[in-house]
């Protein structure tokens, strides 16, 4: 659980009631799933004031009535490519208030959509282009039935940033996706997983995570890279399986308790990834064909997936 997500107050009494008992603080946040320093400050404001209700402060009014927070996220909903600014332009033109950017961005969080930035593809260089066009058209002729067959596997990094949003950083094994092509979103990481899995018509892999020594850089290349992802290397950005880890970070971003440290990220993955529907699963292995043609169409160049 997250400090900025406030406690109830029926929590609250039981944390009282447990230190009470005397119960250790660091054994009362492990048993609540809540950070050591969230404890420590409420039994520190129960010695102060003898209440452990939240007291509500008197802050700024808010700019905007939950009704034109709710036109907020439907302006933002019938197009997702709009920016935080340009919801606030045509609110203005509407209602006459002039809102900021940060307050746009933090309805839409509110409504479960978080702010992207733009960012520039990754690159995709005269030999990239080379090695891809020949890779789709080798694939042309394969249909759904084809690629019902294949397992799409491929790793990603998840990590916890400052306000406890996840960014997902890809990791692609194309050299496309070299450090020094890649945009992070992320300022102050404060921890990071690699999870790798893979994903077919009517089934899933176990979501493997790779961190804590669990599998080593060698093992790594020899059952993960070389069997699965070798195969595909031709065809950098075309893994359906890259909709899917996007799927998944809205997922776990969008739990009523975010995790906050790296256990609860683990958890949190783990658990999201089996609540997937298959049917997203296998929308995205089917998409294979309309992937192939559309480069074929752009000359091995970036597609709109």
């Amino acid at each position: 659980m997250s400090s900025r997500h406030h406690i109830d107050d029926f929590m609250r009494r039981r944390i009282i009631g447990k230190i009470e008992e005397g119960r250790k603080i660091t054994d009362v946040a492990r048993e609540f799933d809540i950070a050591h320093s969230v404890v420590s400050r409420l039994w520190k404001s129960f010695k102060t004031t003898g209440m452990c209700s939240r007291r509500h402060g008197g802050g700024r009014v808010r700019s905007t009535t939950p009704a034109e927070d709710r036109c907020i996220v439907l302006s933002a909903k019938s197009n997702r490519r709009t920016t935080a600014q340009q919801v606030a332009n045509p609110f203005l033109a509407a209602s006459g208030k002039q809102i900021s950017r940060k307050t746009v961005a933090r309805r839409l969080r509110g409504g479960g959509l978080y702010a992207r930035r733009p960012v520039v593809c990754v690159p995709l260089t005269r030999q990239h282009r080379t090695a891809r066009l020949p890779w789709c058209r080798e694939h042309h002729n394969w249909t759904e039935q084809d690629w019902a067959c294949v397992l799409f596997s491929d790793e990603s990094r998840f990590s916890l940033s400052s306000d406890c949003r996840r960014q997902l950083i890809w990791r692609e094994s194309g050299t496309a996706y070299r450090p020094e092509n890649i945009q992070e979103k992320d300022r102050y990481p404060t921890c990071s997983i690699m999870v790798w899995a893979g994903i077919m018509i009517n089934g899933r892999t176990r979501l493997h995570v790779v961190a804590n020594g669990t599998m080593t850089g060698q093992r790594y290349i020899d059952e993960v890279l070389l069997p699965h992802v070798r195969l595909f290397r031709g065809a950098v950005d075309l893994n359906p399986i890259e909709n899917v880890w996007d799927a998944l970070g809205r997922q776990v971003a969008g739990r009523n308790y975010p995790p906050t440290n790296k256990n609860t990220l683990i958890r949190a993955l783990t658990e999201e990834w089996d609540k997937l529907p298959q049917q997203l699963l296998d929308n995205v292995v089917q998409s294979m064909v309309r992937r192939v043609e559309c480069c074929i169409t752009l000359h091995g160049g970036h597609i709109p997936y």
